[in-house]
């Protein structure tokens, strides 16, 4: 059996693969920087790391276009460094897309007990992961478009959220405040803005995710760079309106450790009785679902690359021979979830709620995926200069440079405030490689 995907997707459904991979991050996660930094400090961080992440996008998808490979930035690292190189990239991404899925969950969980309180959170997770990795199995053009049509409806969500809250805005309840975090009040407003990097790119974190559905695309040149570009506008306008809407309408304090900050910030508009607010509630899933759904997609083509490069077992190379999808992969990295999910109850880990350790776990693998990435665009611009290159990062080597030097800052940041996590991340990677290594002898030249 060919252990080639088909190409099918088209920039539309790309579009929504690049947005519903992100936008549960709109909906929860990233209120907790405001108890780092308040909510003019996050704003201050969000902008630096949106400026990352955009600089970085552009600069990705001449990689992506160049590259269309299901590995994504293994297949990048590989070539541009050899096997070691690919084999790091490869791991911080799993780690990145593998250990988002079950914050996720658990968020849609959460969500689902609000209205059924006798539904054990955890429960409703393991029914999520159950229903979206058969999904994903039934093939990527059925996943695709499911996708596209939640994220719409997440997105349409977000836009009414801010239509229903506006009449109680103010900007002063905004501003009240702004430079002091609820978590350390004492610290200095930058010491806080450093703090809440892994809260702000939780805005933006696993957009990249996209390339790893470049091998389906059935038009790389066009619908890549589309859908990259016009995702990343989408999800900076809904950031910012999202967190300045929810923190105008009352005391942004009260919203700083909660996971469901947009409930809670309509409650104070429209009260707790209010139709619009149970609307979102239930709608709030089709955001959570969305990134659920799509990261789900994205770490099954990761594992599934990795596989048939001889990194990993063989056996999750398999495509079903009727779907034609990477289904053992699919099954493995959402039993890797389960796991995680239930580990809590017998595993306190920095003194943090599972939640959190999670999204700073994530966050390092991304982080460290994005430095090997912008360093194997330099390289291959070097290396093989004739590579046919559909898209060019505009302003070469300018904006590579800057998402490469901000990946770096936001990197050493998060290990330094993160150290025990960040002992946790370097042991998986180095795990990993020593793996890899003993299967040296199956490694090939290629993703």
């Amino acid at each position: 059996m060919s252990a080639h995907l088909e190409k099918t997707l088209g920039t539309w459904q790309l579009w929504g693969i690049a947005v519903g991979l992100v936008i549960s991050g709109e909906y929860f996660g990233w209120s907790y920087g405001w108890g780092s930094a308040g909510t003019l400090g996050f704003l201050v961080t969000v902008g630096f790391v949106a400026t990352m992440f955009t600089a970085f996008i552009f600069s990705f998808t001449e990689l992506t276009t160049a590259i269309p490979s299901a590995g994504g930035p293994f297949a990048y690292a590989t070539r541009a460094f050899g096997p070691s190189a690919g084999m790091l990239a490869a791991t911080a991404c799993l780690i990145e897309f593998l250990f988002a899925p079950p914050a996720i969950s658990l968020a849609i969980g959460a969500y689902l007990n609000v209205q059924f309180p006798d539904l054990h959170p955890k429960h409703a997770a393991t029914v999520a992961y159950l229903l979206f990795t058969v999904l994903n199995i039934l093939g990527v053009q059925i996943a695709a478009t499911f996708e596209l049509i939640v994220t719409l409806l997440a997105v349409g969500e977000l836009i009414l959220f801010m239509t229903v809250v506006s009449p109680g805005f103010r900007w002063e309840n905004f501003l009240a405040n702004g430079w002091v975090g609820t978590a350390n009040p004492g610290d200095h407003w930058v010491t806080g803005a450093f703090a809440a990097i892994p809260f702000a790119i939780w805005f933006f974190l696993a957009i990249e995710g996209v390339a790893f559905a470049a091998e389906e695309a059935r038009d790389v040149k066009k619908s890549i760079p589309r859908a990259y570009i016009s995702g990343m506008l989408t999800l900076v306008a809904l950031a910012l309106g999202v967190m300045i809407f929810a923190g105008g309408v009352g005391d942004w304090r009260l919203l700083s450790n909660l996971n469901d900050p947009l409930p809670q910030a309509m409650k104070t508009v429209v009260g707790e009785s209010s139709g619009w607010l149970h609307m979102l509630v239930w709608l709030g899933l089709f955001g959570l679902i969305a990134s659920f759904h799509g990261i789900i997609l994205a770490y099954s083509r990761q594992l599934f690359a990795v596989a048939r490069a001889g990194h990993l077992p063989g056996w999750l190379a398999e495509l079903h021979p009727r779907f034609h999808t990477p289904y053992r992969a699919t099954i493995a990295g959402s039993v890797i979830g389960l796991i995680a999910i239930y580990s809590d109850n017998y595993v306190t880990f920095a003194g943090q709620s599972l939640t959190a350790n999670i999204v700073t776990l994530s966050v390092m693998g991304a982080l460290t995926m994005y430095v090997v990435a912008m360093l194997s665009l330099f390289r291959l611009r070097k290396k093989e200069p004739h590579l046919e290159r559909p898209f060019h990062a505009p302003l070469y080597p300018y904006a590579p440079a800057v998402a490469l030097g901000l990946s770096v800052i936001c990197l050493v940041s998060v290990i330094y405030i993160n150290l025990s996590i960040a002992l946790l991340f370097g042991g998986l990677l180095t795990l990993a490689y020593l793996y890899a290594r003993m299967r040296g002898n199956q490694w090939r030249s290629t993703p």
